[in-house]
């Protein structure tokens, strides 16, 4: 993630070129019940529990989160009923919703996007352990914010056959990538990024940091468009994508500016880099 080129909020005329040139997949129906479910006035685990257990690849999914070091807990979990207990509301969402953006493509998986998917999960998982760390920054959406703030990329490749190469080929995956997009295709991952997550009802902070995380105002922009929930989001992320490259394959390299920013933003010191490092490491081997 880099931050190299100033977002102004887009003019309406803007949004409907995007809409008018790029197709923004439809949020599927296992997110819009499980959602349904989690915004009652009393949701249900029994219930949540039961669409989780409908398929396979959730079941499992769920599982691994429950047993991941987000949770800091030892005791294993074995069954989509233990997952469910420990994930809560806002991760069984995590779940589903990244099962649901890996499947969103009509294309067939490829390995350039399957390498995508891998570093986006590990990231939100650095991200999710990271935001522990800091009151105020929910784990659950950190997590979210992670997984799904590049979420555009599969959906750019998915609408523009040339778009692959012109990924493949970009060594600065910020503002240069952007810039290219925008040139090519008359739009980019941050705004399709935005239109998607509000088309599947992700909660409007979230959907706000993934529109500015490129914006290198990002940290002065209006409390209107970006709230301070929202910066934490993408600050969090952004240190946790610096540590991820020094050990993870094709990780995304931070520009030194937005890292000095994000840790100003948060108070992290070099020590906290060091031990959020040696704590990843260990979750990620």
């Amino acid at each position: 993630m880099n931050t190299d080129t100033l977002h102004q909020a887009p003019s309406q005329a803007e949004l409907e070129g995007v809409l008018a040139s790029i197709r923004i997949p439809a949020c599927p129906a296992i997110v819009s019940e499980v959602m349904f479910e989690a915004q009652r006035e009393e949701p249900s685990l029994k219930v949540l529990t039961r669409i989780l257990s409908s398929d396979v690849g959730l079941s499992a999914m769920a599982v691994k989160l429950a047993n991941s070091p987000i949770f800091g807990s030892t005791a294993p979990v074995r069954s989509v009923q233990q997952a469910v207990s420990r994930l809560g509301i806002g991760n069984i969402l995590n779940v589903v919703i990244a099962a649901a953006l890996r499947n969103a493509s009509e294309h067939p998986p490829t390995p350039l996007m399957e390498r995508f998917w891998s570093r986006a999960s590990t990231l939100a998982l650095a991200a999710g352990v990271l935001a522990r760390r800091h009151v105020g920054i929910p784990p659950e959406s950190a997590y979210t914010y992670a997984l799904f703030h590049d979420a555009a990329i599969p959906v750019m490749l998915s609408n523009f056959p040339e778009y692959a190469d012109v990924y493949a080929a970009s060594q600065d995956r910020g503002a240069t990538l952007l810039a290219q997009e925008q040139q090519r295709f008359r739009c980019d991952h941050a705004v399709v990024g935005w239109l998607l997550a509000r088309n599947w009802g992700l909660p409007a902070k979230i959907a706000a940091a993934i529109r500015y995380h490129h914006d290198p105002e990002v940290y002065i922009l209006p409390e209107k468009e970006l709230p301070a929930g929202a910066l934490a989001l993408i600050a969090v992320t952004l240190i946790s994508e610096h540590v991820l490259s020094e050990f993870v394959e094709d990780a995304d390299i931070v520009n030194e500016r937005a890292l000095e920013d994000a840790r100003i933003f948060l108070g992290t010191s070099d020590a906290d880099i060091d031990d959020f490092r040696e704590t990843i490491i260990t979750a990620i081997a």
